[in-house]
């Protein structure tokens, strides 16, 4: 194997280490929220929105994300907000718990995760189809390359493991 293969195949890992970590931190965001989320009332809730939105409504009574944040949160149930609660606790465990497995280099967690990420990627997929979402957009685009990279890094863990 020549240097520049090397030195391309060290980048590429780097590149696979730091969207792990990146997935790592996403993941324990969506905890605390779950977290925060399940423990505040729905008062509480719309509270916050309405003091974080205040300054941009005041300065663009159209801001089309403080309004959306603002309706959502006026509309949160006792019911939808233990259901997105569950949801971020429940997307963020799992997906912590697959990333550090795979971190960890377990040969059984790169399907695993290969398999949450792919099914994530096309439920992504199918609400941009419904609502387009810069955010979401974003999302869906780094996921995409974590799965690719992710891809790349257990061919190179099965070729080792076979040559060993």
């Amino acid at each position: 194997m020549s240097i520049r293969v090397l030195i391309k195949e060290a980048n590429v890992h780097r590149l696979f280490e730091i969207a792990l970590l990146l997935k790592a931190l996403h993941s324990l965001l969506e905890i605390v929220g779950g977290a925060l989320l399940s423990a505040m009332s729905t008062d509480a809730v719309l509270r916050i929105a309405k003091f974080v939105t205040q300054g941009e409504l005041l300065e663009d009574p159209n801001d089309l994300i403080a309004n959306y944040l603002l309706r959502v949160a006026q509309d949160l149930s006792v019911s939808s907000k233990a259901a997105a609660a569950f949801f971020l606790l429940s997307h963020g465990s799992v997906k912590l718990a697959l990333v550090l497995a795979v971190m960890r280099g377990w040969a059984w967690a790169y399907p695993a995760f290969l398999g949450a990420l792919g099914l994530l990627i096309g439920y992504q997929s199918y609400q941009l189809w419904h609502v387009f979402s810069v955010g979401l957009t974003a999302l869906t685009i780094f996921d995409v390359l974590v799965f690719v990279l992710t891809w790349h890094e257990y061919r190179l863990v099965r070729i080792s493991k076979r040559d060993a």
